[in-house]
């Protein structure tokens, strides 16, 4: 008679988790990037040491949370995650992956659909579970309205600012001036010269290109620390009222703050302006 004998079968160990962090600040403040450093560190020790995950690394931003365009980070980790390197997103909440609902949601289904998880820690959420798409669009719509609010806080506080003549908004530098004592804007007298031979050229036919040419003839550097003296940078001098004496505030406004795309201001909002706010480098007559 034959007798049945029962081999065991091997116990499947599952296989380990690869695991990366998503961090993200809005400023570059001291308070909030000493807390970016902060979460970097705890997270690069949390998954490290979980014998359960494989650390593959972190990835973090510093900007708005309403769109994806200058995210390069973010960027990073779905591209990641599309080339299969990716099991599990860590982040501190669903505010800190995304403020705008619609980016949100299309992003955590898109990483469903190839079963990656989000684990969102401050609300203890796991994009894979069921009922979790229902709670992050809650929370998602919630962290987008906290984001109008205070975009309209912000904007209505500028207003108020421009209406005030001694308002420090009148007083911002640009390429040629400086600051005095008492924080008002001075002539620098050297970039100054230069802003002359700018608008002497242009007065006397010659193109931006010959102006950027020659300014580099002279071994001049540009504003900022830029590298050339670009027909961009000459011609926002060649209309900048502010060499003449005079300073328009609200020139461009944020129409849309899901997309912070500045639009020119042509009588949509108020125009704030001061004539004579200070020392002119180009006589009004030029």
């Amino acid at each position: 008679m034959s007798i049945a004998r029962i081999i065991p079968s091997k116990s499947k160990i599952p296989p380990k988790l690869r695991v990366a962090a998503y961090c993200r600040i809005s400023t570059r403040s001291d308070g909030q990037q000493s807390s970016l450093v902060a979460q970097e560190h705890y997270y690069e020790n949390h998954i490290k040491q979980n014998p359960s995950w494989i650390f593959v690394g972190i990835y973090s931003d510093i900007g708005s949370g309403t769109r994806i365009k200058g995210r390069s980070r973010f960027k990073a980790l779905l591209s990641a995650c599309k080339c299969g390197k990716l099991d599990m997103i860590l982040t501190k909440s669903a505010h800190r992956f995304a403020r705008n609902t619609v980016n949100a949601l299309k992003t955590i289904r898109i990483l469903k659909n190839r079963n990656i998880d989000i684990y969102f820690e401050q609300e203890d959420i796991h994009s894979l579970y069921e009922s979790s798409e229902f709670m992050l669009s809650l929370i998602c719509a919630r962290a987008q309205e906290e984001s109008f609010s205070k975009s309209e806080d912000i904007k209505w506080g500028l207003r108020k600012s421009f209406q005030n003549p001694d308002s420090k908004y009148y007083q911002r530098i640009c390429y040629g001036y400086t600051h005095g004592q008492e924080g008002k804007l001075i002539i620098h007298e050297e970039q100054a010269e230069i802003v002359r031979l700018i608008y002497e050229m242009s007065a006397s036919g010659d193109s931006l290109a010959r102006i950027s040419a020659h300014l580099e003839e002279m071994g001049i550097p540009p504003p900022r620390g830029k590298k050339v003296w670009s027909k961009e940078t000459l011609r926002k001098i060649l209309n900048n009222e502010k060499y003449k004496g005079s300073v328009t505030l609200q020139k461009t406004f944020v129409e849309n703050y899901l997309e912070h795309k500045q639009i020119k201001n042509v009588g949509q909002l108020d125009i704030f302006q001061i004539d004579c706010n200070h020392k002119p480098i180009i006589n009004m007559d030029s």
